[in-house]
């Protein structure tokens, strides 16, 4: 009876090790391969030219609404009227939050939902992933608003950086709306690639910093909390040598 026991108990557990396994590979096959981002929140200049690229291309869909103007302008180096001459677009305050002032019923009226606040956006999904949908979307007649994205597929968001990439188009397996081939610039944008690659580099560096600000000064802290610790354990090399020399 225990043997039986013991074997259908087996049986049940290699099932469901045998179920996970193929869920696995089953998503692991969906999952669209990713680009490297290389962004870094240590690069100062990315982080200034990123704020440039969100506030000029995202701001009028996109709240930060966990960072403030002065914040961005304390961990970027940059002054007040820096910010609010060439950042703030949406008539805030210096000390308010990143806030847009597109109104959600509308937004949900154009788009079929509010565009999403993207403060934890690299928190959330990775700095590659929100790096390799920047880089991937694509004409497609078939979607409601003329663009679709393989990271992504049937993403309610148009493309608004087409002038800085141009216009991409996929190859499609016959008789789906599967993109079988890379996609290609049919349309060159203002940009070259590698300026525009470097462009969302910088914009998913920012998008990284305003998911955790404090990175920045952990970071600072950090080196003189290493530093502070090894001088101690010097210290107490020093107070331990002198405390054993009389000891036999």
């Amino acid at each position: 009876m225990n043997q039986r026991y013991f074997t259908k108990r087996l049986l049940c557990v290699l099932a469901l090790a045998l179920g996970l396994l193929a869920g696995s590979a089953v998503q692991a096959a969906e999952e669209p391969e990713l680009m490297s981002s290389g962004a870094s929140v240590r690069d100062q200049a990315s982080l200034q030219r990123g704020a440039k690229m969100f506030f000029n291309y995202c701001v009028g869909c996109h709240s930060l609404k966990y960072v403030r103007y002065s914040r961005i302008a304390q961990d970027l180096n940059l002054s007040e009227q820096d910010v609010m001459q060439n950042l703030n677009f949406t008539g805030g305050k210096f000390d308010d939050q990143v806030i847009s002032h597109m109104p959600a019923d509308m937004a949900t009226k154009w788009f079929g939902k509010a565009p999403p606040d993207l403060s934890l956006e690299v928190s959330a999904k990775g700095e590659d992933w929100v790096y390799t949908y920047l880089n991937s979307f694509y004409l497609d007649p078939h979607s409601p608003i003329g663009w679709n994205n393989t990271v992504l597929p049937n993403a309610a968001m148009p493309f608004p950086l087409a002038e800085l990439q141009g216009l991409q188009t996929a190859t499609m397996k016959p008789g789906t709306t599967d993109v079988v081939e890379k996609l290609e610039i049919s349309h060159p944008g203002t940009m070259t690639p590698a300026q525009y690659q470097q462009s969302m580099r910088d914009l998913t560096s920012f998008l990284q910093y305003a998911s955790e600000p404090a990175a920045l000064q952990r970071e600072h802290y950090g080196i003189w909390v290493l530093l502070f610790l090894a001088v101690f354990t010097f210290l107490a090399y020093l107070l331990n040598k002198e405390y054993w020399k009389d000891v036999h």
